[in-house]
């Protein structure tokens, strides 16, 4: 038997393995995820509230992005939710 083959009595033990792989693919695909959020906050906010970067930011452009963040973060909660609302129906 190869290493890609499973015994045909449905073990336990291939049941573990395929569940700690799912958990595993899960963990991933969330940190992926997480990533993409953030990378496009950070282009998309940066690019709309900081027009002439330096060694910090003022007062307007972190009112700003504070806003901006929090707007992204909402709409994204408001289209899961009805993505998620229209998969269970």
């Amino acid at each position: 038997m190869d290493s890609f083959s499973s015994p045909s009595s449905g073990s336990s033990s291939s049941q573990f393995n395929a569940d700690v792989f799912k958990d595993q693919l899960k963990t991933q695909l969330a940190q992926a995820y997480a990533e993409e959020f953030l990378e496009t906050l950070r282009v998309k906010c940066f690019d709309k509230c900081v027009t002439k970067p330096g060694s910090s930011l003022s007062g307007s452009e972190s009112s700003c992005i504070s806003r901006c963040v929090d707007r992204y973060v909402e709409a994204t909660g408001i289209i899961s939710r009805a993505l998620f609302s229209a998969s269970s129906q």
